[in-house]
């Protein structure tokens, strides 16, 4: 069966007057035709051809009941219908319907006039079958025409001698192209209209009633076929719309899952970057983010197509005199091409050697605050659109939540980790922390001690404690904390001589989890635990040169990296160390640094031994023996007048830690009220290691053997047979070590002369 546009089978719906009148138009041709074709498909046309067309083709009836052009134009009508169907895009039928008029009509020129969005355009046909161009110097005649055309269905023909004081313009420009008479039939649906036709022709009164009815037929469908082709258009232009709005509510969705469920960045932009790569039609999603300290902005996160993404080792190691600087210090999104970054005088460099063209940079705002920089790259000069921009924005918003949480997220967990770890070591401080830590006694020296004591601890400057072992030199460190304005925080000490050498650095300053083996976790330092605190490092002397230099910093800088990781530690506490050790010897003996030894010896505090102090030798006595006495349930009320007095004479070689052992022992073996000290034992102490009165055997034994060997060196004191070379020290040193054993030279005999 032959196949026919719609307006034919449409036709067929019509009346029965229309089916006569059409029959009456163009004979057994067009009957026979209309009958081969295809069931009815479009219910407006029927209604035009029962109301308009039917109204045209009655008033246009010739009493004899045919057309003279029944028999020759009704394939080229047929032939008219097929090509207009043939052509889906509306400006295409727009562009195609003058020459399918000069093809269906004996005429000279044919034009489409087409009112969209308020601005007339036009087509023009001229007589041999070239299509005009659209001249802007003569495109007043359109809009006389639309202005003169009648919005019902008559057709409007013109003589143009005559009608060009009506239509000057019009007239004009056909009579150039070789018309005198011309045919105007309106564009018009039952909704809408569209524009009009113009058919002109060379000779004057050119267009009979049949004629001019059937241009009011041909307007009508091509009216329709306009209209048609338009709202196609824009429902698909609706449907894209609403797909793209679809699209971005899904992403939106699943970025908002992705807040919800992920606390990690990275999984964050892993989770929506390739659908959004995807409908949004983008080639690359980067995350930009301040380091640590909010100095540098540094590359955080990237999804690049393979083959095509830049390499960590590309990127500069700040970002803040690129674009994306500008963005995060404006807080204002950019998006061109890479030719106006060049223009800019910004880095452009790693984009265009990736292959990237066009980018948007968006900040991440989370209330007033810039929390970082989302980067979306095109490789083609495809621009963002505003609505674009505007999803984007939302997306970006999304993400600095994902990023604030993330912020608070990892800030809570550091709090609990570091609270888990406060709290182990303030669990071990309790169980081996001493039930009394006052500070016993009232002697002169020791006065002078708490003094300094009471000038330096408010300051907050390092302080360096030294004296013999034994001398209660953490006392004095509590003391100098507790009298501070950081007696609130934590008070943390460490023994250096007690921790081996290669987990020293791990205890001051933490590890990453798989820093070394055997880190299974991760691990806060004493430096990360004591801020805005106190740190008490005891035996410094003990810690290795090599790592000096990293405790040099932490006094200087107040920052460090925990061991096995990248990510720069600041610290706010305050340093309080001790030795029993001559720091200024081994600073010449290059065993310590000095640079180190002058930032710690800021302001020295010397603890006297306790034979320098005996009046607080009965005030200790008293005091361990209630101490240990409390705990042990005995009761201890009275020391024997001579045994207080031989615990007097004793030098305590091991100080205020060996009077606290011998009276503890001697509470265990008293059996009643008094207090019996086993004086045996000090009298043997005393006679192995005390030759004189208020010397130790060590500083005895060391000024005898220098004065031997000062006296065998005829007192020289340098050169290679000096004495400092004997002893293998240095003459600075070995001068020190003579003022502090108070050895001096002897004067010289007088000779006679």
């Amino acid at each position: 069966m032959c196949q026919y546009p719609d307006v034919l089978s449409t036709i067929w719906q019509g009346t029965e007057d229309t089916k006569q009148i059409l029959a009456g138009y163009f004979g057994s041709k067009w009957r026979n035709a209309i009958t081969a074709t295809s069931p009815p498909t479009a219910s407006s046309m029927n209604h035009l051809l029962e109301g308009g067309v039917s109204r045209t083709m009655q008033r246009s009836h010739s009493p004899n009941g045919r057309s003279p052009l029944a028999t020759g134009h009704v394939e080229e009508v047929l032939r008219f219908a097929r090509k207009l169907g043939m052509h889906s895009d509306p400006d295409q039928l727009l562009r195609a319907l003058p020459s399918e008029l000069y093809a269906l009509l004996d005429c000279t020129a044919t034009a489409v006039i087409h009112l969209r969005q308020g601005e007339l355009s036009f087509h023009v046909v001229d007589g041999e079958g070239c299509v005009l161009s659209q001249d802007p110097s003569a495109s007043d005649w359109p809009q006389e025409i639309w202005s003169a055309v009648p919005e019902e269905e008559t057709p409007l023909v013109i003589s143009l001698p005559e009608g060009e004081a009506a239509l000057p313009a019009a007239a004009r420009f056909f009579r150039d192209c070789g018309c005198e008479s011309l045919c105007v039939v309106g564009l018009t649906t039952s909704v809408n209209r569209l524009g009009a036709l113009c058919v002109g022709r060379s000779r004057s009164d050119a267009f009979s009633e049949q004629e001019s009815a059937l241009l009011s037929l041909v307007s009508h469908y091509a009216a329709l076929a306009i209209e048609e082709r338009f709202n196609f258009a824009q429902s698909e232009l609706v449907r894209a719309q609403l797909e793209e709005e679809r699209t971005k509510l899904r992403l939106v969705l699943d970025l908002n899952n992705s807040v919800v469920s992920n606390l990690e960045l990275k999984e964050v932009l892993q989770a929506i970057s390739p659908g959004m790569r995807k409908a949004m039609r983008l080639d690359g999603v980067a995350l930009i983010l301040p380091d640590g300290e909010g100095r540098e902005l540094q590359l955080y996160a990237l999804d690049f197509p393979e083959g095509s993404s830049p390499t960590r080792q590309d990127l500069p190691p700040s970002l803040n005199g690129s674009i994306c600087g500008r963005v995060f210090r404006t807080a204002k999104p950019w998006s061109g091409h890479i030719g106006q970054l060049q223009k800019a005088g910004l880095d452009y460099k790693i984009a265009s050697t990736s292959g990237v063209e066009t980018l948007c940079m968006l900040p991440l705002l989370r209330g007033k605050r810039v929390l970082g920089v989302l980067s979306l790259v095109r490789t083609d000069k495809n621009d963002f659109t505003e609505s674009d921009l505007e999803f984007f924005s939302q997306v970006a918003g999304q993400i600095a939540i994902a990023i604030d949480n993330a912020f608070a997220y990892r800030q809570i967990s550091e709090l609990k980790d570091k609270l888990a770890q406060e709290k182990l070591y303030f669990e071990d401080e309790l169980r081996s922390e001493m039930n009394f830590q006052e500070i016993v006694g009232n002697s002169t020296v020791l006065s002078r001690v708490l003094g300094q004591v009471e000038a330096v601890a408010p300051t907050g400057s390092t302080v360096l404690i030294h004296g013999e072992t034994g001398t209660g030199k953490e006392l004095i460190a509590r003391a100098v904390h507790n009298l501070s304005q950081r007696q609130s925080n934590p008070f943390v000490k460490l023994n250096c001589a007690a921790i081996p050498t290669g987990l020293l650095e791990s205890e001051l300053f933490g590890h990453e989890r798989g820093a070394f083996t055997g880190a299974a976790a991760q691990r806060i330092g004493r430096f990360e635990l004591a801020s805005q605190g106190t740190i008490f490092l005891d035996e410094v002397a003990e810690i290795p040169l090599e790592l000096q230099p990293k405790l040099l910093r932490v006094l200087q800088e107040r920052e460090f990296e925990r061991l096995g990781g990248s990510r720069t530690l600041r610290t706010n506490a305050r340093l309080i160390a001790a030795t029993n050790r001559d720091l200024w010897t081994m600073v010449e003996e290059q065993k310590f640094r000095s640079d180190l030894f002058y930032r710690l010896n800021v302001f020295p505090i010397h603890v006297p031994p306790l034979r320098e102090r005996t009046e607080d030798i009965p005030f200790l006595v008293r005091h361990f023996a209630q101490h240990f006495a409390f705990n042990m349930g005995r009761q201890i009320d009275t020391i024997a007048s001579e045994t207080m007095n031989a615990l007097v004479r004793y030098p305590w070689p091991g100080n205020i830690r060996e009077l606290q052992n011998v009276i503890e022992r001697a509470v265990i073996l008293s059996k009643g009220p008094i207090l019996k000290v086993p004086l045996s034992d000090l009298k043997t102490r005393s006679g192995e290691g005390n030759h004189s009165n208020g010397f130790s055997t060590l500083e005895e034994v060391e000024r005898r053997h220098i004065l031997s060997v000062l006296e065998q060196t005829n007192w020289v004191f340098a050169g290679p047979n000096g004495a400092a070379a004997r002893l293998g020290i240095k003459r600075p040193t070995l001068q020190f070590r003579m003022q502090k054993l108070g050895i001096s030279r002897p004067p010289k005999p007088l000779t006679q002369a």
